[in-house]
């Protein structure tokens, strides 16, 4: 039998669509049940999506945008200011975390910004690590790398069978905005 751990610990990852959504789900359930939550979103930026205006609206929801938009360059200033919102993002993360009045963190977008090079898993560990007992904690992102999937209790991940996207649907209020 696995040994109890302090924390709950769920990682969405995957190509398909729905990783934030079910992320925010769980978070509305949360709330639903009287717990506060932080969302910290790592590279996002858009303040103007359905979730966000959601979000802001919520008794018991904390939301921050950490991020520079998509990240589309491997080096070089630009790629260095995604880096430094990351650090930040992480940085404020830890700190919620860390807060025994939160009782649902969620880090969507941290398995991608582990990913592109924005912050190392061992930093990302290691805030998860340091969390107030009792707090679930919800990583979501494309592409989740080995150490984060190992420290995770729960992982799912989402298949992309087919996008509208592809088709030429652009991004669409109430299902990408």
């Amino acid at each position: 039998m696995k040994q109890k751990r302090k924390n709950r610990i769920v990682l969405i990852t995957g190509e398909g669509k729905g990783k934030t959504t079910a992320a925010l789900g769980m978070a509305v359930r949360a709330v639903g049940h009287g717990l506060r939550v932080c969302v910290v979103q790592f590279i996002k930026r858009r303040g103007d999506t359905g979730e966000a205006r959601a979000l802001a609206g919520m008794p018991g929801v904390e939301t921050h945008l950490c991020g520079e938009g998509f990240v589309t360059v491997k080096s070089g200033p630009v790629f260095e200011a995604h880096a430094r919102a990351a650090e930040a993002g992480l940085l404020l993360a830890a700190g919620k975390l860390s807060d025994p009045a939160f009782g649902m963190v969620v880090l969507d977008e941290v398995c991608g910004a582990v990913a592109r090079g924005l912050l190392s898993a061992a930093a990302v560990s290691a805030a998860v690590a340091a969390a107030a007992p009792g707090t679930v904690i919800v990583l979501t992102g494309r592409d989740a790398c080995q150490e984060l999937i190992d420290l995770a209790d729960t992982v799912s991940r989402i298949d992309c069978v087919k996008h509208g996207m592809n088709d030429g649907w652009p991004a669409q209020v109430g299902v990408e905005l």
